[in-house]
């Protein structure tokens, strides 16, 4: 297998060593549980009480004890009706009758099984049961949802719809979580027109419309960032200088677009290195190779490329776990899964690459034609991104390590 040459660091050592400056965010505040989708947690979550609360029934029938019906069918007398909500209200089951009950309604003491509806026949005060229940059957037993004393969800969590709801099962209004990040996000180029400003006839030559800030934008705010938009930065040393210098005092980080390069009109590299650090990586993946990371003052700064699809997935790989390792967020890790390609790639090259991708109606995953770092349609086109090592050709059939999207952008 070829290796990456030398000046370039393969992905997972310049990821490590990004995640060692990163350090979750000390700042913790209480919110609403119906605002706290996206949130970390930031203590563990325990439970006061059993989830469901009591043995309860799972469906609309009639509670029963099974050693009356050891002859089918029977009739058994209906002696009281428990709905849901009934609490303490409802009586001992006695020996060779049955209670109407309602799903979620507390199982009455005796009771050890529930006969659906459908599996019955109401017949002037009493039911005839037609069906032999097992023990147990539609009864959800107390806690088997959640126990008392339980830990639901342990800080570090990122909180989902769901766990918003089990948040909400055990009594809990509001969450204790860690602040959002406060990200500043800039671009630099001359070339950068911004949307609206200029007619598509009236671009003048060399000019491009700035896609980068839209999608960072967009991703920083997927994440739970508060973003700063500080709009194009003219490509000048003093400009980028003042500009860094005013995001620095009121922000976590700062993140640009372009100029993250060695060409003469890349201000960013001197900017940094003026008002504090700046380590300039050359990152063994293809798209993307130049990253910068530093800090200006006590801000953190991470550069991106300026091709849209390198900066796109270098979002993606890096710039991802470390917004989130700011967070609390303890699972870092960007989860891949196996999947057959329904292409070739013959073309090994030194790095690891990206490759954009999405699944066909047979399953398997198909090549966007132009892999070209400039094509931000192939991000559009794919559901996820081909893994795939340096060295490595590809073949029909080949089972390969994909990305989804889904799991990068939630």
């Amino acid at each position: 297998m070829s290796e990456a040459r030398p000046g370039q660091r393969p992905l997972d050592e310049a990821l490590a060593e990004l995640l060692g400056f990163a350090s979750a965010l000390s700042d913790v505040e209480s919110v609403s549980t119906f605002d706290a989708d996206g949130r970390v947690l930031a203590q563990d979550l325990v439970s006061g009480l059993h989830v469901p609360p009591q043995d309860n029934s799972s469906m609309d029938g009639y509670a029963v004890r099974c050693a009356d019906l050891t002859q089918l069918p029977v009739v058994l007398p209906v002696t009281q009706r428990i709905p849901a909500g009934a609490g303490a209200g409802a009586a001992p089951l006695a020996p060779g009758s049955a209670a109407r009950i309602f799903t979620g309604a507390p199982i009455p003491a005796g009771a050890n099984a529930v006969v659906m509806q459908e599996d019955c026949e109401l017949q002037d005060g009493a039911v005839r049961i037609k069906v032999q229940p097992l023990p147990g059957q539609w009864i959800r037993r107390a806690g088997e949802d959640v126990a008392i004393g339980a830990t639901v969800l342990a800080s570090g969590d990122r909180l989902t719809p769901a766990a918003l709801g089990l948040s909400a099962s055990i009594g809990m209004a509001a969450l204790l979580v860690r602040r959002r990040p406060r990200v500043a996000l800039f671009s630099t180029g001359d070339e950068l027109v911004m949307p609206g400003d200029v007619a598509p006839t009236d671009m003048r030559p060399g000019a491009i419309y700035n896609s980068n800030r839209f999608f960072l934008r967009a991703l920083l705010l997927r994440l739970g960032c508060e973003v700063t938009d500080l709009g194009i930065v003219p490509d000048r040393l003093d400009a980028t200088i003042e500009a860094l210098r005013g995001a620095a005092s009121q922000h976590d980080l700062i993140l640009t677009s372009g100029g993250v390069s060695v060409g003469e009109e890349d201000h960013i590299k001197p900017a940094v290195q003026v008002l504090g650090t700046l380590a300039l990586w050359q990152i063994a993946i293809k798209p993307g190779k130049p990253f910068a990371y530093g800090r200006v003052h006590d801000t953190h700064f991470i550069g991106l490329p300026g091709n849209p699809v390198s900066s796109y997935v270098t979002f993606l790989l890096l710039v991802r776990p470390f917004l989130l390792k700011l967070q609390g967020v303890t699972e870092l890790e960007t989860k891949s899964v196996a999947a057959q390609a329904h292409f070739d790639w013959p073309r090994a090259d030194r790095r690891r690459e990206f490759l954009r991708v999405r699944h066909n109606a047979a399953g398997g995953l198909e090549l966007f034609a132009n892999q070209s770092s400039a094509v931000l349609t192939s991000a559009v086109w794919g559901d996820g991104l081909v893994d795939n090592p340096p060295g490595q050709t590809i073949a029909h059939g080949d089972s390969v390590r994909f990305i989804p999207f889904a799991e990068v952008l939630q």
